[in-house]
């Protein structure tokens, strides 16, 4: 993710670039120390996906910038006042933290970025629209409404909840069309939609929505990799 930092308390921006640079999966593109600098810098540019905001400023404070962008990116607050997280939050910002800020509260912070920026990317693939052949006509479907797909000797059997649909195409051929975000191949024969996903058996997944198909077998060499793309919270 590119991410700029914008305080302009120089000890701050040096702390917060350090765990910056100590951070693989992020690229600082620029530390500013005023608001309006920065405004004029993500305006200009739409390749910024985190910014990391301070909020007494002069000129400009940080609740000033961020209410003066039409599409900010992700916000993340970081601020020596305790008392202004409830603003922040109306305002949408995904993290508040409280100066000093250590490495390991930073790392929670851009997890927690991380996840929200997939969750949005999963939603606007999911509402993509991909057309099925029914008879002579073709079937427009959203892809989250797709509840799972079925192998059916030389062709797949696609689930929603009002119908089926029987195609010819092959799984490994349909497994490559359908985006990962959403499906995830759980057996040689089905492929399933993770969000419809409501339990893990030891050798069987339960799906909500459609009966027909609410329960569906994993299979041995697929298991470990269903249970990697999931939240798993083990003790």
């Amino acid at each position: 993710m590119n991410c700029i930092i914008v305080d302009d308390d120089q000890l701050s921006r040096k702390v917060l670039s350090e765990h910056i640079r100590k951070s693989s999966f992020l690229n600082l593109s620029g530390a500013y120390d005023n608001a309006i600098e920065a405004r004029n810098i993500l305006t200009g540019k739409k390749d910024i996906d985190l910014v990391l905001l301070d909020i007494q400023m002069p000129d400009m404070d940080g609740f000033e910038l961020l209410s003066s962008l039409e599409r900010p990116p992700a916000i993340i607050m970081v601020t020596t006042n305790e008392e202004m997280a409830v603003k922040a939050y109306d305002l949408d910002v995904i993290d508040y933290l409280i100066k000093p800020v250590s490495y390991s509260r930073f790392c929670k912070a851009v997890d927690k970025v991380i996840r929200y920026q997939n969750k949005n990317i999963r939603e606007n693939v999911g509402q993509q629209e991909v057309f099925i052949k029914k008879g002579s006509t073709l079937v427009k479907l959203k892809l989250i409404d797709i509840v799972a797909v079925e192998a059916l000797e030389n062709y797949v059997v696609v689930h929603t909840d009002k119908e089926k649909y029987t195609i010819h195409f092959t799984m490994k051929a349909i497994e490559q069309q359908l985006p990962s975000l959403i499906f995830v191949r759980v057996h040689r024969s089905y492929i399933v939609n993770k969000s419809r996903i409501e339990m893990i058996r030891d050798n069987s997944v339960e799906l909500s929505g459609e009966p027909e198909i609410s329960n569906i077998p994993i299979g041995k060499s697929y298991r470990d990799s269903l249970l990697k793309e999931i939240n798993v919270m083990l003790r």
